[in-house]
């Protein structure tokens, strides 16, 4: 998800769980989480550690539930204090709000104590009330013992569930909402009247996992809100506005006799930055973030390139599905739990692996290697002082496919030891490059290199996990 600011693993686990995601994409039907290996996960211990202890010879595994205390909205910081302090190879399942469950409170926050107070805005107070420029609600964070600035963290998504709702009206189910907003890619290019207009489209899954598709329940156009403190807000130009139903008109007859697969993932994950103290959570950049690519879902690795002591990692912005581009502003935003595991790889460990070079976020598929570029690499270090305003003016997507094929081809270099013209050819005729996003202010491309167009003996190893 985006902006609302003016300007605008795969790890080897095992054969029988590859055969299974192998047949489950044959048959069409990709499994909601990975119930089969939840019973190999280490017990969710009921202390969460604060300081960093020895490793012990089995991972732990925690728990970050969503509370106003523990998510932090709008931006990433280095700043924060971590809420669990975890060693590599530590498993930590977070709970996930998202930001848009005022679009539809009823299926979407009622009932959920965690969102009605994280939600909770009155005359009087409002409960999370330090927010930074940016919109998403982030759990976390999280700091890994022993990573220092110039490692490697790899974060593997071991788990991700839709939240159900907590209405007894809507038992079973879970909600989310797609927002065709103003800062959408369309938005200036509409043919219907009235123009312009915004439309938040409310989209329903099955919370048990049993089906793996979310369907449109209705949408309505977004007509001006006011919230507690007075404010008229005549567009969707703030996170966490809870949208009178009165004031809307419902429209049934939304996209009738269409499922949409579920691509569960998070739009926004990633570590703190280093530059500024308070970084807006929209834009992504080599930090990860808010990068919006719906592949980095249930058994895949994000790999990122540690900025400051113990990482500080942080994720939430959770998605039911989108496509690339997240063209008309948003995903199916929705809130979410997630089982994440950490490993730590030191900078000392790089050379000479398949991860050498790598500083920016990298993600492993089973299938794939594929690689993040941006209009700017860093914004924050290349735009200056305005960096965080500047971003939103300059974006373009030449750049990011630039700095997309850039990274790819020094992939190549550095993992599979090719030439320059090797790699540039090899990626010509073999890989494919997709717009990640045209929405967070630093557009993204995202490289695809499949796998299996490598022999072993020309692949480098992998790096040791410490």
């Amino acid at each position: 998800m985006t902006e609302y600011r003016k300007g605008r693993w795969f790890k080897p686990w095992g054969l029988l769980f590859g055969v299974t995601l192998v047949l489950s994409w044959l048959i069409g039907v990709w499994p909601a989480s990975l119930a089969a290996v939840e019973g190999a996960l280490p017990p969710i211990e009921s202390t969460l550690p604060t300081s960093c202890t020895s490793p012990t010879s089995s991972p732990h595994h925690y728990k970050l539930v969503a509370s106003p205390e523990t998510v932090h909205w709008g931006f990433y910081s280095k700043n924060l204090d971590p809420l669990v302090t975890v060693n590599s190879q530590d498993y930590v399942t977070l709970e996930t709000i998202t930001h848009h469950a005022g679009d539809d409170y009823e299926r979407m926050a009622a009932g959920d104590p965690a969102i009605e107070s994280i939600y909770h805005w009155t005359a009087d107070e409002k409960t999370v009330s330090d927010r930074g420029p940016g919109v998403h609600i982030l759990t976390g964070p999280v700091y890994v013992c022993g990573a220092e600035p110039g490692d490697l963290l790899e974060v593997r998504v071991i788990d991700l569930k839709p939240r159900p709702s907590g209405n007894p009206l809507y038992a079973g189910k879970a909600f989310g909402s797609n927002a065709a907003a103003w800062w959408g890619f369309q938005y200036d290019n509409l043919k219907e009247d009235p123009k312009p207009r915004e439309v938040i489209t409310i989209y329903e899954m099955d919370a048990t996992g049993a089906e793996n598709w979310a369907e449109a329940v209705y949408r309505y156009q977004w007509t001006p809100q006011t919230t507690p403190d007075g404010t008229l807000h005549e567009t969707i130009d703030y996170p966490g506005i809870i949208v009178d139903p009165a004031t809307v008109t419902q429209i049934d007859e939304t996209l009738d006799g269409v499922k949409i697969p579920l691509r569960l993932h998070m739009g926004s994950m990633g570590v703190a930055p280093s530059e500024a103290d308070i970084v807006d959570s929209i834009p992504p950049s080599y930090f990860g973030g808010n990068i919006d690519n719906r592949n980095i879902g249930i058994g895949t690795t994000m790999y990122y390139p540690v900025a400051v002591p113990g990482a500080l990692f942080s994720a939430g912005d959770a998605h039911a599905s989108q496509g690339d581009g997240e063209l008309d502003g948003t995903a199916i935003e929705t809130s979410m739990d997630g089982i994440f595991q950490f490993v730590l790889h030191k900078q000392a460990d790089l050379a000479g692996t398949i991860l050498e070079g790598v500083n920016y976020p990298l993600l492993e598929t089973a299938e794939a290697w594929i690689v993040h570029g941006f209009t700017y690499p860093n914004y924050l270090e290349a735009l200056g002082d305005e960096a965080q305003s500047r971003i939103y003016e300059l974006s373009s997507l030449d750049p990011a496919l630039k700095d997309s094929s850039a990274k790819m081809r020094d992939f190549l270099m550095n993992g599979m030891t090719m030439s320059e013209d090797e790699a540039f050819s090899l990626m010509t005729v073999g890989a494919d490059f997709a717009i990640t996003q045209v929405v967070d202010g630093n557009w993204g491309v995202h490289g695809i290199i499949p796998k299996g167009i490598f022999a072993a003996e020309n692949v480098k190893p992998k790096p040791s996990a410490d």
